[in-house]
């Protein structure tokens, strides 16, 4: 394979001035520089690209970490990631991990390996233990609130958001609440626990472990919901739902059983995806297409420091409370 002194020798000039040539470096004579395209016509000459980034010290790879790829939370996450990536002239490694700890465990090796510049997860099933360890490979940033560690995030504050949720349906005169959830281990889903904990403590409002359901992730898990609550001596008036996706799930069911959303049940949903505007369901709204293009930018241009960037979360009231 010809490489750049082959070139130089076959164009009569030195090294340095193919490598101005190939870098479009204005300061080499015409005459030189036709020669130097002509070895390159010549010889069929294509640059390795491996030994360039390496030469530089960077891949231009990021790589992204996600659970689920068909899910709108993590599309929409993926669609900034992947929006600020092409324009900054980088490629992206995806690993759906189903939150699998090998599988993660594999994105994390890679950047001690060198083969990507920087690690976003979006969402982790690792240890903080783990994660820690790999700190000195490259940067890792994360979209969860890290203050407080030696990590980079982009993120929100769903204590804050949930609180919010939960007040607005007190306010309007609900005493019986309940959420869904996906998982009950993960940063945000603590954080959420905890505010619930706080509100009914604040309130003297009395625990119904039966009205936390968890493992609430898509559209079809919202009849599993419905028949719980259908199944209650004293079901809840009023959800936060984790997922749009699954907050218009459970309004069709019960639409279809009769049940009146607000009346009978009022819902609030998460993240104000398209679906929830298309059926008019209240839903905090969760910026992430924007959280995507921070957390990209974290890795490319705050590598050198530790940065945690806070987005706000506002309340979209519509027609389900």
């Amino acid at each position: 394979m010809t490489n750049i002194r082959d070139l130089a020798k076959m164009a009569g000039v030195s090294v340095t001035t193919v490598s101005r040539v190939l870098n479009n470096h204005p300061y080499v004579s015409e005459e030189k520089r036709n020669a130097v395209l002509s070895a390159i016509n010549e010889s069929k000459y294509h640059p390795n690209i491996n030994a360039i980034h390496l030469s530089m010290g960077k891949t231009f790879l990021i790589g992204v970490v996600v659970p689920f790829i068909d899910h709108p939370y993590f599309s929409l996450l993926m669609k900034g990631i992947a929006a600020e990536a092409l324009e900054n002239n980088y490629k992206l490694v995806l690993f759906q991990t189903n939150y699998e700890k090998a599988k993660e465990l594999e994105a994390l090796k890679m950047l001690k390996q060198k083969q990507i510049d920087a690690l976003i997860i979006c969402s982790r099933i690792s240890d903080w233990s783990l994660i820690e360890e790999y700190l000195v490979y490259g940067p890792i940033i994360l979209c969860e609130d890290t203050r407080g560690r030696n990590v980079s995030s982009t993120f929100v504050d769903h204590y804050q958001g949930f609180m919010t949720a939960l007040e607005y349906l007190y306010h309007k005169g609900h005493r019986k609440i309940g959420y869904c959830i996906y998982r009950s281990t993960g940063t945000n889903s603590k954080n959420r626990a905890l505010a619930y904990l706080h509100f009914i403590e604040k309130y003297q409002l009395p625990f119904d472990p039966k009205y936390i359901i968890s493992d609430c992730f898509r559209f079809e898990d919202g009849k599993k919901v419905v028949d719980l609550i259908q199944q209650m001596p004293n079901p809840p008036s009023a959800l936060l739902v984790t997922s749009d996706e699954v907050a218009a799930g459970i309004v069709t069911s019960a639409q279809n059983r009769n049940i009146s959303i607000p009346n009978d049940l009022a819902i609030i949903g998460f993240n104000n995806q398209p679906i929830a505007e298309m059926m008019n369901i209240t839903t905090i709204e969760i910026p992430l297409m924007e959280i995507g293009r921070k957390l990209f930018l974290q890795g490319i241009h705050d590598s050198d420091k530790i940065s945690f960037q806070e987005l706000p979360l506002m309340l979209i009231e519509r027609e389900s409370v």
